[in-house]
């Protein structure tokens, strides 16, 4: 079922309480109309803006905000079964994905929307978490070594990876391209060893920072979002990715290497030469897209997280458990048509 947000004001709720409603509508089988979100959005902006309330208060006012939205959203169209095919409503975008979100960086306003506080494993799209900690520690010119085990472990159980070759020295920015363009997972072990350091300490930093961005449905429990040590024991929600996408996309540096549609490096005495091409085609297929990170997992599906920038407008957007690439293109280029054309 799909839940369809319009919105042309930023979100009233503080993440953690938006969340709670999100993951309220979305659990019920009836699809999201514009009027339950305009009374939902009513409702709270008269009711948080109330100074001093405590948080019991809140939630009885969010329980009941929602059980309006609720009512409201009873009469519209009764939603189709999961594993029923239709054409979108008239004037929505086909997203053939069981959640996906669209928003506009910045603002907090929340453009379109299918099961946003729903967990999911993401696969690769966790890379982004690993850059952002690394791009937040610096030393990007510091040197390391590729290591036997980094080689080993970037061929292990389908991963994708570099390429990289042991004994090769490259720089932590290098390893950053090497990472995200070819969402190598031989990269990733060798940043998440050198920034923890150690990878135990790496992941633990991952989740502190995912607290402090307020994506507090995420959990890492992996450097690279690889399936371990289970299928779904890293995961997220398209809300989440949203936050984590636009501070990662906030750093120049990120922005410039996610923009890159490959690179290449040239060999010298210190390692050989590298050409990384970059994984997701939407660079190449919709004009105007400027990142960010594809990922996939036999549990994760098929997932992208985009950025695209037209005529001066950003949209950043997610896609999660797309049947194949090409759907979760397909889908981002949908959603990204549809924003285009209501902003």
């Amino acid at each position: 079922p799909a839940a369809v947000v319009r919105s042309s004001h930023p979100l009233p709720l503080p993440v953690p309480e938006w969340h709670a409603v999100m993951s309220l509508l979305t659990s019920t089988s009836l699809s999201w109309v514009p009027a339950s979100r305009m009374c939902l959005d009513a409702a709270m902006r008269r009711r948080f803006s109330r100074p001093g309330l405590a948080w019991s208060q809140r939630a009885r006012v969010l329980t009941a905000a929602a059980a309006t939205a609720l009512l409201v959203a009873i009469w519209a169209p009764p939603a189709l079964g999961s594993g029923a095919r239709s054409a979108p409503a008239v004037g929505q975008p086909r997203v053939e994905a069981p959640a996906a979100a669209l928003a506009v960086p910045g603002s907090g306003t929340l453009l379109w929307a299918r099961d946003p506080g729903g967990q999911r494993p993401m696969g690769s799209i966790a890379k982004v978490m690993t850059a952002l900690l690394v791009l937040r520690a610096g030393h990007l010119s510091q040197v390391i070594t590729v290591t036997r085990a980094a080689v080993a472990y970037g061929r292990r159980d389908g991963a994708s990876n570099a390429g990289l070759i042991a004994g090769d020295k490259l720089t932590a920015r290098q390893l950053l391209q090497a990472m995200l363009l070819p969402s190598g997972c031989d990269a990733a072990y060798l940043l998440a060893t050198a920034y923890g350091p150690g990878r135990a300490a790496f992941i633990a930093k991952m989740n502190t920072l995912a607290g402090r961005l307020g994506m507090s449905a995420t959990h890492f429990s992996w450097f690279d979002g690889m399936p371990y040590p289970t299928e779904h024991s890293t995961y997220s929600t398209p809300a989440d990715l949203l936050i984590l996408g636009q501070a990662a996309m906030a750093r120049p540096l990120f922005r410039q290497i996610v923009a890159e549609r490959s690179y290449v490096l040239p060999a010298t005495r210190d390692h050989h030469a590298y050409h990384w091409q970059n994984t997701n085609a939407l660079l190449r297929t919709y004009r105007g897209a400027i990142g960010i990170k594809t990922g996939d997992t036999n549990a994760a599906g098929d997932c992208l997280l985009f950025e695209a920038r037209r005529g001066g407008i950003a949209l950043i957007g997610v896609v999660l458990h797309a049947r194949t690439f090409p759907a979760a293109f397909g889908a981002a280029t949908a959603l990204l048509n549809w924003g285009y054309q209501h902003t």
